[in-house]
């Protein structure tokens, strides 16, 4: 499914941000230092309450780009801890069947698509602002799940259906579907803090990827406006 358009040359005006859970939501507050053109609101943890409470936020107010913002597990290798990923891909990667011969997409059943294409112009900006900023950065695909990879077989078969991907998280496509709903651009944005993967919970990075999240939501905020 492709993702909606903007005008390049116009800087959208109001920008909703859609974050999981108050400590991510508080991150991304702290970096756009209280600029009135952005929302940020909570979409709740997983697809199905993400894309709910997207599509209530752009029933209510008028805006012109939505994003998905938070933390999320990256494939180690292509996005490790502490690092940022921007989205050139959105997509849900268990959106389908499990059959004896593999899993087969909505997409390949003829149903639908697992695929959101994010604002590739800004995608390409915001990567730009934060490479020249000294972060370290990767532009991939996304996948949201609605269960998070606990095992090293289902990291390898997902890393191998969905090439190049970087990271995973489970809200990304929810808030995704309803943007595209409303004709709206959209973006995803993803900081590590851990490795998609067996679950070390001694290993992971939160306070690392919530000072990311807070930092790159200061270069968006120079980027947007």
């Amino acid at each position: 499914m492709k993702g909606s358009t903007m005008n390049p040359d116009k800087q959208p005006s109001r920008i909703l941000i859609m974050t999981a859970v108050e400590a991510e939501r508080d991150s991304v507050l702290r970096g756009l230092k209280g600029s009135p053109i952005f929302d940020v609101l909570l979409a709740g943890v997983g697809s199905a309450s993400a894309a709910a409470s997207t599509a209530k936020a752009l029933a209510t107010s008028k805006y012109d780009l939505v994003i998905s913002a938070g933390i999320g597990g990256g494939f180690i290798g292509r996005a490790d801890l502490g690092s940022i990923v921007i989205a050139d891909k959105i997509i849900a990667a268990d959106l389908g069947v499990q059959t004896a011969e593999g899993f087969s997409s909505v997409d390949e059943l003829g149903f639908g698509s697992s695929l959101i294409q994010p604002y590739g112009p800004l995608v390409t900006k915001l990567s730009e602002a934060l490479h020249s900023a000294g972060f370290p950065v990767h532009t991939g695909p996304i996948i949201t799940v609605s269960t998070a990879t606990g095992t090293t077989a289902t990291t390898i078969e997902r890393a191998e259906r969905v090439p190049g991907v970087c990271a995973e998280a489970m809200e990304g496509y929810g808030v995704a579907i309803a943007a595209t709903l409303y004709d709206l651009p959209v973006l995803e944005i993803r900081t590590i803090s851990n490795a998609v993967g067996p679950r070390d919970r001694a290993a992971w990075r939160m306070k690392e990827a919530f000072d990311a999240l807070e930092a790159t939501s200061s270069i968006l905020l120079e980027v947007l406006t």
